[in-house]
Parts: structure tokens; C-alpha cells; sequence
């Protein structure tokens, strides 16, 4: 930071040159790196509804962006206009049954997209077929278990976001409770699923009461497509390692932000005598939450977004 400006007053308004009569030789002061981001190109006018999704096309050519109930093509030198691939909205809006949550441009063949609905289901979409990608190609729902059908079923059925693998064979999706893994060549069920956190079901009317119950998780893959990563509450998150079938539940605190400290695993107590290092579901913090999470490409290194303050974790060195 510089002091000690001769033309220019200390509330900042200028001096006329006339008016100097001395001169002061300007002062460098250390201070605080501090990083402004500033936008190079700005997108606007082209969604009513809060955008949930921006997905970069493996031409690098073009971007998606989606919204409650469109999805827009953009080209990345044109920031006045932009194709609608996707439109769901009714004409009538008491007639509107679902929203769009989530969308991502496949990896490697850039005319395919996936987006995600309210009512659990995937859409693929094939830019080929048409213009406007109103007829999806495939179509993934998996059956509901009549067994465990409720007043909340819908609710905690609704995908929060969808991800492709980075090899473009498979995809995740994250609801309420679970995390699913899709094969692109299946689309009656998934090949996967993990339960996150299981233990929530029977507190699912407390968690509609704080509206919990409408947090939206994201869920990532780590650079080999071998390991899957979503977050949880109590600033919990969890890691399910797709060859092994084992999980484990990490916590993010600023107690194991300390450098070279070693995450220990966590587990959540449901019933019954706790044991030591178990956390019993009812002392849960709803408030803290883990609703972003990021795998490096190529690195063992995730972060992980814990209401306001950020985590990196490494793998031991």
C-alpha cells in the first residue's frame, strides 16, 4: 500500500499542483494480500429463476446454464445471446409438477447433457436429435420401495445434484439420503448405491419442521472415478471407495485443520449403549453442514465447504 501522495488529500479528494508546497516522498507499506475477482464477460438476461448449474461442453467452445425450468446453450465469445436447449415450464404454472436441480455436459461427447428433476429422475439428452431437447434419449428412475413409501418420499427423492464419471461411463446422483451410481447403457436401475446418512430417516419430520429437509448435497468423483465423496451434517462428510465397498465418515472442524493432523473417522450412535468415539444421531448439528464438496483431478487433495470456512484435506505424504 502507498502513503504519502502529494496531489491528493488523505480523504482522497485531489489538489490542484498550485497548492503543493511541499513535497512528501511517497511511502510502500507491507500489508495483507488481498484478491479481487473481476468479471471478464458478463451473461445476463436470459433466466427468470435462480440458476443452479454452469457446465463447460468438451468443445470448450460452448456452456450450459440451467435454472428451475430451462437449460441455455451460450457460446463463451458471445455474452448476448444464448440458445434454450431445455424448456419445461407450462404453460399454465398450477399445472408445474417438477423443476430442473441439476445439469452437466457429458465429458468427452459434447452433444450429450444430463439434467436432474425434483421427482428423481435423469434425463440424457442427445443435441443431435434436435434443435430443442424436449425428448430426452434415456430416461433413469429407480422403482420406489413400496416398503418405505411416506409422507416424505417425494421430498427426499428429489436429486440435488448429477455428475459424470470422468471416464463418461457412469454418473452419480445424490438425493436426501444416498448416493446412486448409474452405468449410461442401464437406465432401469442404478449399479450402485450408498447409504450417507441412513440414520436420518426416522427424524425426517423434525428435519421438515427446520426445513433441513431441502438442503441441497452435492456429490463429487476423485480423478481415478474409484472413490466417491458427498457431505452430510455435523459438518460431517463421508467416502465410499467403489472397489473395496468400505466407507468412512470425516469430520471438518478447526481442530483437524491443524497442519499434519490426521483425520480420525467418525461414527453416528442410532440407538442403544454409545460407545467412546460415537456420536449419538440426537446430539447431530443441523446447522453445520457440508453441502460442497471438490476431489482434485489428479491429486488425493479434496476440499470441502463447511457453512463459511473451507477445508483442504491431503492424503498422508
Amino acid at each position: 500500500m502507498i502513503e504519502g501522495y502529494n496531489t491528493k488529500a488523505e480523504n482522497g479528494i485531489m489538489r490542484s499542483p498550485s497548492a503543493v508546497k511541499s513535497l512528501h516522498i511517497p511511502l510502500l507499506k507491507p500489508m495483507e494480500l488481498m484478491v479481487e475477482a473481476s468479471p471478464r464477460r458478463i451473461f445476463a438476461n436470459a433466466h427468470t429463476y435462480h440458476i443452479n448449474s454452469i457446465s463447460v461442453n468438451s468443445d470448450q467452445e460452448t456452456y450450459m446454464s440451467a435454472d428451475d425450468l430451462r437449460i441455455n446453450l451460450w457460446h463463451l465469445e458471445i455474452t448476448d445471446q444464448s440458445f434454450n436447449i431445455v424448456d419445461i415450464k407450462p404453460q399454465n404454472m398450477e399445472e408445474l409438477t417438477e423443476v430442473i436441480t441439476a445439469a452437466e455436459f457429458h465429458p468427452i461427447d459434447c452433444n450429450l447433457l444430463v439434467y436432474s428433476s425434483s421427482k428423481g429422475t435423469i434425463r440424457l439428452c442427445d443435441m443431435r436429435s434436435s434443435a430443442l431437447c424436449d425428448k430426452h434419449a434415456k430416461l433413469f428412475e429407480e422403482p420406489e420401495d413400496p416398503t418405505n413409501r411416506s409422507f416424505f418420499s417425494e421430498i427426499i427423492s428429489s436429486i440435488s445434484d448429477v455428475k459424470f464419471s470422468h471416464s463418461g461411463r457412469y454418473m452419480i446422483t445424490r438425493d436426501y439420503l444416498s448416493v446412486k451410481v448409474w452405468d449410461l447403457n442401464m437406465d432401469t436401475k442404478p449399479v450402485e448405491s450408498y447409504q450417507v446418512h441412513e440414520y436420518l430417516r426416522s427424524k425426517l419430520c423434525s428435519l421438515y419442521e427446520n426445513d433441513c429437509i431441502f438442503d441441497k448435497f452435492e456429490t463429487c468423483w476423485n480423478g481415478a472415478d474409484s472413490q466417491i465423496m458427498t457431505g452430510s451434517y455435523n459438518n460431517f462428510f463421508r467416502i465410499f471407495d467403489r472397489n473395496t465397498k468400505r466407507d468412512i465418515t470425516l469430520e471438518a472442524s478447526r481442530e483437524n485443520a491443524k497442519p499434519r493432523a490426521v483425520l480420525k473417522p467418525r461414527k453416528v450412535c442410532t440407538g442403544g449403549k454409545r460407545k467412546k468415539d460415537e456420536i449419538s444421531v440426537d446430539c447431530l448439528d443441523f446447522n453445520k453442514k457440508i453441502l460442497h464438496t471438490a476431489w482434485h483431478p489428479t491429486e488425493n487433495i479434496i476440499a470441502v465447504a463447511a457453512t463459511n470456512n473451507l477445508y483442504l484435506f491431503q492424503d498422508k505424504v
